[in-house]
């Protein structure tokens, strides 16, 4: 896809086609993330590939918004260290989500739909995944192709009018 057509044509995605996405595919949504930008090129992430139908399920279970992960074809989720300094933390984060969204646009460059979850069961997360005590799930990322329609450029998005979210000059 061009990449106009990538931005207009994301959704969160949770429900998705019975079959597995290729190797090849996952391989260049993790390089997506792995690519994104970071705060003095930090890279303050670590990204889990979960394509096992069990782990899945159980991964589903650890925020109360996840129960999509259980139909994924495939889920990834981001690992970082718990940091105790709000200004490090505050970076982290934002890297985490340039991250998150560069794996999310090149899934739907893919034309595979992605929907994002939260964790909140970290001891759950940790025990299913094996991550080390000194680092937390910021958040996982289902994958799989959608069930309902195919991704292509919404027209008409739910979003906030432009002219009240963007303010030229000053607000």
């Amino acid at each position: 896809m061009e990449t106009w057509d990538v931005l207009t044509s994301r959704r969160n995605v949770r429900t998705y086609q019975d079959q597995p996405l290729p190797h090849e595919e996952l391989r260049r949504i993790l390089e997506a993330g792995r690519r994104a930008p970071s705060a003095r090129n930090r890279q303050p992430w670590d990204f889990v590939l979960v394509t096992d139908p069990d782990r899945l399920r159980e991964l589903s279970q650890v925020w109360r918004g996840a129960g999509h992960v259980a139909g994924s074809a495939a889920t990834i989720v981001l690992v970082a260290q718990i940091q105790d300094d709000p200004d490090q933390r505050d970076r982290m984060r934002f890297d985490l989500g340039q991250a998150a969204m560069a794996m999310m646009l090149a899934a739907a460059d893919l034309g595979i739909g992605s929907g994002h979850a939260d964790v909140s069961d970290q001891e759950r997360a940790r025990e299913i995944l094996g991550i080390p005590g000194d680092r937390f799930c910021a958040l996982m990322l289902a994958l799989g192709r959608p069930a309902d329609r195919p991704l292509r450029p919404i027209g008409r998005p739910d979003r906030r009018p432009f002219d009240d979210v963007v303010h030229i000059g000053r607000w």
